[in-house]
């Protein structure tokens, strides 16, 4: 029994070391209470989630939408570093491959809104990943600020007699085409009035990521590991020999994993639900412009429940810090810089997860193959990607052309992370990461793709 135990904590540690990537699909449980599948398989069912999409076999035209983003972040005061963490948050750059639509404030503070998770049946202790699951409290957050709400006024540049315009949804529709190809749409009225038109698509593959981010220290998590193991061969008078291998092995795992902290971020991420019957109802009963005010429905408007935010799951991601200094100024830029990494991970942990949350990005070089994506975006060798070719058919509309596929050349992927202080980089488990002095990851695999051409993952 004593050796079951020994084994479990070690499998515990190594968890605490690889920096596992957790997850969670908030639609799992769902998958798991229906009736009637069989083991393993899906139904097959076609969403509206932003992605891009096949139109059909053979070539595989595709539709491509820029997403939009509103971050947020967890204010809990309990946590060390708090008011550290929350400063690096709000000075941190916008992630640059989404469409800033910031709504609001940036954060919350937890007490307000924690929601306790529901009592077991039976008397049993409530399960660690329950009371560990902001989930319900970033919901509460959510409905009762009614931030769907601020997401659509935004689209529609709501002013503050509460009448809507399209002008961000016409300045975001013309963004994602070239100006070369916006040109060649405003040849006729028509396809200029589509270019502004589309804009609409952009509405559904709106998304709000919540973190929460916590400082770390390692050596009492060390320390705890070392004692448990040192306790399940306390009384084993009779197996001196095994007692001390025992001990010596915790002490070993305990130097290896004492110096150092991390900064732990977990993200939960929602997508902002835009359907035909919304749309309906949001034209027919709440629209209204700067011709014709109508305070009915500038009040429907604000009290409407018909926007909302579906939670899709989560991610977590950890940076490493080897060490602070005594220095105030530095301790700051550290803890800082490691906010950002670890901040920066889980949003490629999540886009790897979520599919209608990856982005695109442009070819920078034909030879090589390249583009400005890295290590900041959870890059690994052997990713692969879809090459897009921009067109514009006879009736203005975009449209993209599957060209191919390429994979990331795992021996030049461009290092872009942002740097903790200015010591050597460091990865998720704190090890040095190699600098190979490229300034762009270059992929390999395919001909006649040039600059300007669009990536999107596949895997």
């Amino acid at each position: 029994m004593k050796l079951i135990k020994v084994i479990l904590i070690v499998l515990m540690l190594i968890g605490f070391q690889s920096g596992v990537m957790y997850a969670q699909d908030a639609d799992s449980t769902e998958e798991k209470t229906e009736k009637g599948k069989k083991k393993g398989k899906k139904d097959k069912v076609k969403k509206d989630d932003g992605k891009i999409e096949k139109s059909g076999k053979g070539e595989g035209i595709v539709k491509y939408r820029r997403s939009s983003l509103h971050t947020m972040i967890i204010e809990d005061e309990k946590l060390p570093k708090a008011s550290l963490i929350l400063k690096s948050f709000n000075e941190a750059p916008f992630p640059d491959k989404y469409n800033d639509h910031t709504v609001g404030n940036k954060s919350f503070n937890l007490t307000k809104y924690y929601v306790a998770p529901p009592a077991p049946a039976d008397g049993e202790k409530t399960k660690k990943k329950d009371q560990k699951n902001l989930a319900p409290s970033v919901d509460k957050y959510l409905k009762d600020n009614k931030v769907a709400n601020k997401i659509v006024a935004k689209w529609f540049s709501r002013a503050e007699d509460g009448t809507f315009n399209m002008d961000l949804i016409g300045e975001r529709g013309s963004y994602d085409a070239s100006s070369q190809d916006a040109a060649t749409a405003n040849s006729t009225e028509r396809g200029a009035a589509m270019l502004a038109d589309a804009g609409e698509d952009l509405i559904g593959v709106t998304f709000v990521v919540v973190n929460y981010s916590k400082f770390i220290a390692n050596e009492p998590i060390a320390k705890e590991v070392r004692d448990a193991l040192y306790a399940t061969v306390k009384d084993q008078a009779d197996d001196a020999l095994g007692r001390t291998i025992i001990e010596k092995g915790a002490d070993k795992v305990y130097e290896k994993t004492k110096d150092g902290y991390i900064v732990l971020t977990t993200a939960y991420l929602y997508q902002l639900q835009w359907t035909d019957s919304m749309a309906a109802v949001f034209y027919q009963d709440l629209w209204h412009d700067s011709s014709a005010p109508d305070s009915a429905r500038k009040e429907a408007f604000d009290i409407t429940d018909l926007f909302e935010l579906k939670f899709l799951g989560f991610q977590k991601a950890k940076s490493f810090i080897a060490g602070l200094s005594k220095n105030a100024e530095d301790v700051e830029a550290v803890i800082k810089g490691a906010t950002i990494k670890s901040v920066n991970a889980v949003y490629a942990k999540l886009q790897k997860k979520f599919e209608a949350f990856r982005t695109k990005t442009p070819l920078v070089s034909a030879k090589p193959l390249g583009a400005k994506i890295g290590l900041k975006e959870g890059l690994e060798g052997g990713d692969k990607y879809e090459v897009l070719e921009k067109t514009i058919d006879a009736e203005g509309k975009v449209k993209w052309k599957r060209k191919g596929v390429i994979k990331v050349d795992k021996n030049k992927i461009w290092n872009n992370q942002y740097n903790v202080g200015d010591g050597e980089q460091l990865d998720e488990d704190g090890k040095p990461i190699k600098s190979n002095g490229v300034e762009f990851t270059h992929f390999k695999g395919g001909k006649g793709y040039y600059p300007g051409m669009l990536l999107r993952q596949i895997n």
